[in-house]
């Protein structure tokens, strides 16, 4: 379910925290999935229970997911709605890089073929 690069200079925290909204977004988790346990997800890879705590608040925080004393957490009804309004804030990084394109002497027809070629590869 997750996979962490230790050698990566993004936090693990934060690469779990990408991985849950990556895996809200391509359904992979849904509402009402529960996460692994703090404890047995930090069993498993191998990492300090609290760096696995910091991402689960996080998460919590972000209402992705709700945590349910002595039951666990859980992808929360919000979660597609708050990953995808988070992403299209995104917007304004794409119309700044694209910008950086132009002006490097990238052509609209390959910005264009390459955006194609990434919506043609990605499942919606």
């Amino acid at each position: 379910m997750f996979v962490v690069d230790v050698m990566s200079r993004v936090p693990v925290y934060e690469q779990i925290i990408k991985q849950v909204e990556e895996q809200v977004l391509t359904g992979i988790l849904k509402e009402g999935d529960k996460l692994p346990s703090v404890r047995s997800l930090s069993v498993k890879l191998s990492i300090n229970p609290n760096t696995i705590q910091k991402a689960y608040t996080e998460l919590d925080r972000r209402q992705l997911i709700i945590t349910v004393p002595g039951k666990g957490s859980f992808i929360s009804e919000k979660a597609i709605e708050v990953v995808g309004a988070n992403s299209r804030e995104k917007m304004t990084e794409l119309n700044k890089i694209i910008r950086e394109l132009a002006l490097a002497g990238v052509t609209k027809e390959e910005i264009i073929n390459n955006i194609e070629e990434v919506f043609n590869n990605t499942e919606v």
